[in-house]
């Protein structure tokens, strides 16, 4: 069983690579890795070129996109894995049952499984002129996390075309794969916006 921690991102919406900064003596993504090693027999961990230690072999420097840096991470991963996790750096908070509940859906038969929190808004579909198109029913929908936990062959499959996605379970989605969603938690909260950084500081008292 293998993690890969996709922490190759600029930042954009927070203003500078988030995953850097400091939480509660340390810097984001190393909750994230934390909390993987826990889970795991192997973390890779996908970073911003620049800050690759290129003796390391399971430090990979990250792609244009999400979806690019996730494999240039599952190149990393070896062979022999049958399960891959893969979980954003900027989740510090991700929890050991939240790791084993994915990990368990897949190892009970599932190809993918993600945590997932019930929607509270309601939700509109909107056209590109912002005419509303359909208010779908809310009690079918959650927001989905990370870790998401995966067959490793079919997560393979599923990037082998260099196809892209939001996140790596769409991926097997479209390949007809079945996916799960397990109970999230609202404290694995992703790191966004300075507001984020602000409350996850306030959870572990600085």
């Amino acid at each position: 069983m293998w993690t890969i921690v996709v922490a190759g991102g600029s930042g954009q919406r927070f203003g500078k690579p988030k995953q850097f900064e400091e939480l509660g003596g340390r810097r984001v993504l190393d909750w994230a890795v934390a909390a993987a090693s826990d889970a795991s027999d192997g973390v890779v961990l996908v970073l911003p070129a620049a800050d690759v230690d290129r003796s390391n072999p399971l430090e990979v420097a990250g792609g244009a996109t999400r979806s690019e840096s996730v494999r240039n991470g599952l190149a990393a991963v070896p062979e022999n894995a049958t399960v891959v996790c893969v979980h954003d750096a900027a989740r510090p908070f991700a929890s050991s049952r939240v790791f084993a509940a994915v990990i368990g859906a897949v190892a009970g038969g599932a190809d993918a499984a993600v945590p997932g929190v019930p929607v509270v808004d309601t939700i509109k579909v909107v056209a590109a002129d912002g005419t509303v198109m359909s208010t779908p029913d809310r009690s079918t929908l959650v927001a989905v996390q990370t870790p998401q936990a995966f067959r490793a062959t079919c997560l393979r499959a599923a990037h082998a075309a260099g196809a892209e996605g939001t996140d790596d379970a769409a991926l097997v989605e479209r390949l007809g794969g079945r996916v799960v969603v397990v109970p999230g938690e609202p404290r694995n909260r992703k790191i966004t916006e300075p507001n984020d950084l602000a409350w996850a500081r306030s959870e572990v008292g600085r």
